[in-house]
């Protein structure tokens, strides 16, 4: 076991929700159709200029408060992101800029909707062993500015938030991960993309023209390999940690749609009372969902200390990962 303890939790959602039924006002859709298919009934939405790293700060100033501490404190800050302010710098190096703290590493990981866990896995690793660190792990998306709303295979899914845990390397009682997986397989990656604006295809007026630089997907395919990938990670993670799906008090799935996560947990054998979703409300964040479901289950008393926790996360790549914790 990493002995850790997430000692604050914190999140941040933009105030504008989009319902179902504003989306079939401006595109062929309705809330049946939604429903039906993704589980989702609305989802958050940024206005303006507010660009991603102005959700993570929110959200890691709300942990940093949870947990009783001041940003400054902050020992490292890993931002998990595939729709990062700028190509570079980081976005957590333009958290930085807007919490007004320098000095401590800040930088991004971009694991797709993996990220949280891929970044709580580098935390735990950073933090275990040492009581004096504290790294704060935010997973922060704003999709809103990378759709093609005019394709409602896609643009339906996706709402824009963020999710922030302060991990501390001080250890009272039991607490800590028990066992994580992640992984990756590259061969996949072409079917979850945004095809333009790096090297592989710089920006051009004929790439903004077809709108490359939205996302793609070949929903199919993603949905056989993430169901595929979410539950043996978490069956994979289980076996490590020596316990069985029945042991598990509370789970927390990466809110893709309702079907993806229904497939996962059935495979897992995890009972469905002990899922805890915030799907429904604010569709799929990508990287924040799982930090973001982690906040909520904590306000709402459904996850309490020394509950064993677990989480299953794909994302583009495509990558996946998942760990048992103890709270």
């Amino acid at each position: 076991m990493k002995p850790i303890k997430i000692i604050g939790t914190g999140r941040y959602l933009p105030p504008k929700s989009v319902s179902n039924e504003e989306l079939s006002k401006v595109m062929d859709t309705s809330d049946e159709w939604i429903r039906d298919r993704t589980g989702i009934r609305a989802r958050r939405v940024v206005e303006g200029n507010t660009a991603t790293s102005h959700l993570a700060a929110k959200a890691i100033e709300n942990a940093c408060a949870d947990a009783g501490i001041e940003p400054a404190q902050l020992d490292g800050i890993i931002v998990g992101t595939c729709s990062p302010d700028t190509l570079f710098p980081s976005t957590a190096c333009w958290v930085q800029d807007h919490l007004q703290v320098r000095g401590m590493p800040a930088f991004d990981v971009m694991a797709g909707c993996s990220s949280f866990l891929y970044g709580l896995e580098v935390a735990s690793n950073w933090v275990a062993g040492n009581p004096n660190k504290r790294v704060a792990v935010c997973g922060a998306e704003v999709f809103s500015k990378i759709l093609n709303w005019d394709d409602r295979r896609t643009s339906v899914l996706f709402g824009d938030g963020a999710g922030a845990a302060i991990v501390s390397g001080r250890v009272e009682g039991d607490s800590g991960i028990l066992a994580s997986n992640w992984g990756s397989d590259g061969t996949l990656a072409s079917i979850l993309q945004v095809p333009a604006g790096g090297t592989r295809m710089p920006a051009t007026h004929a790439t903004v023209d077809e709108r490359a630089h939205t996302v793609y997907m070949e929903g199919s395919k993603v949905f056989k390999h993430a169901v595929t990938a979410m539950s043996q990670g978490l069956l994979d993670a289980l076996a490590t940690a020596g316990v069985g799906p029945e042991d598990i008090d509370v789970f927390i799935p990466h809110q893709a749609n309702l079907r993806i996560m229904e497939a996962a947990r059935e495979r897992a054998k995890i009972p469905v009372e002990r899922v805890f979703s915030v799907l429904d409300d604010y569709g799929n964040i990508s990287a924040a969902s799982i930090p973001v479901a982690i906040c909520e289950a904590r306000e709402a008393g459904v996850l309490k200390d020394g509950q064993l926790l677990a989480m299953t996360a794909f994302g583009t790549g495509l990558t996946w990962a998942a760990a048992v914790l103890r709270w």
